[in-house]
This record gives C-alpha cells, structure tokens and sequence, in this order.
C-alpha cells in the first residue's frame, strides 16, 4: 500500500496528492507529518526528504517526493484504474503537457504568491504586502482572460477530456477562491463553468479539507 507523508490540513501539495490517489482508486495511509513542530525538519525526516518538504510517498519501499512527479508516477503506473488523467496518444499528451506548462507560468506562479499574502502571512500575524497584491492580481486577470477564450473553445484546458493539468488547479485556486476571490472566477462564465465542474469532483470533497 502507498504511504503519503504529508500535512493534508496545511499543506496544498499533500491534498494534490491525496486527490490523486482517491481519483485513481489507489489506497493508502496517510502517515501525518507535524510542521508546527518542526516534524518535516527532523534529520529522520530530511534523510528521506532532503529538502525537508511535505509531501513524500513510499510505494514498497520506492520514496518519491515533489508533488507534480508523484501525481504523474501515479498515473503512469496504474493506468488501467479510475480516472485516466495522462492521455497516451502523443498529441492528446503534448496538449496535456501545454496545458499543464499553463497552469504553472500562468496561474500558479501569481495565486500561490497572492494566497501567501491574504491568506498565509496573517496565519503569522504578519501584514500582506497590498501593494504586490495588487500587481499579482492584475496580471492574473490578464492571463485568465486568456483562460476564458481557451474554455470557451473547450471543456477543459487540454481539450475536451479532464487531465491532471485540470486538477493542479485545485490545492491553490480552492484556497484562493475561498479566500475573498470567488468574484474572480465567477465574473468570467466559461472559467467558472469549468471551475465549478473541477472544484466539485467526488475526489476532491473527499480530501480538499485533509486527505
């Protein structure tokens, strides 16, 4: 059985993983790593991890860490269960790989910054940085204006079929969305059309609060 190490509660990559693993029938154990004590900075922890980061799997022994690699190891290794999130024809899975470049450079790289500042730094008592806010904001409408003409087009970023590109939205945009942000996506109907649909898979309610 696969084991996650991981902080579902705090800890976005830990839920993409977790998605993941519901989402292709994989069971698991989540073996729960406590940051606030400092659990994920333990020699025994960074021997393993050496970056001293959440989340880690252990299939029989083989350790894999990074989020995005172990979501595609999973994928590739059981391609026969639950949902196919990996197309195998090679321009279904270049569009795939488009699509997930997107997602990186154009919608993650300004959410997960934007959710550190309203949402991460107050945890801490610390005040967001408005100002980078703003610039952050205004870029990414720009690049989900962008959004809006490729989903009106198609169902989801890669075409018509749902891919993992699709799904490593969720960790951060849920937050993002949660967090005094819905207006963002709901003001642009294709992208909300497309939101609503991802947001809202089985899967991910079963481990968007903890895996």
């Amino acid at each position: 059985m696969v084991k996650l190490y991981g902080a579902p509660t705090v800890s976005t990559c830990t839920r993409l993983v977790a998605l993941i693993l519901k989402e292709k029938n994989i069971p698991y154990e989540l073996i729960q790593i406590n940051m606030a004590k400092s659990e994920h900075k333990a020699a025994s922890f960074t021997a393993i991890q050496p970056f001293g980061e959440v989340p880690y799997i252990d299939d029989d022994g083989f350790i894999l860490y990074e989020s995005r690699a172990i979501a595609r190891y999973l994928i590739k290794k059981y391609p026969n269960q639950g949902t196919p999130l990996i197309p195998s024809d090679p321009k279904a899975q270049a569009l795939f790989e488009q699509a997930a470049s997107v997602e990186v450079f154009n919608f993650t790289n300004f959410v997960q910054p934007i959710v550190f500042e309203k949402v991460f730094k107050p945890r801490f008592g610390l005040q967001p940085n408005e100002e980078r806010v703003s610039e952050l904001l205004k870029t990414l409408q720009e690049k989900l204006d962008v959004y809006e003409v490729i989903l009106s087009k198609q169902k989801y970023l890669a075409g018509d079929f749902l891919t993992l590109a699709d799904l490593f939205h969720l960790p951060y945009g849920t937050v993002f969305y949660t967090n005094g942000f819905a207006e963002v996506f709901d003001s642009r109907p294709n992208l909300a059309r497309w939101w609503k649909d991802i947001s809202n898979r089985p899967a991910w309610l079963a481990v968007k609060d903890g895996a």
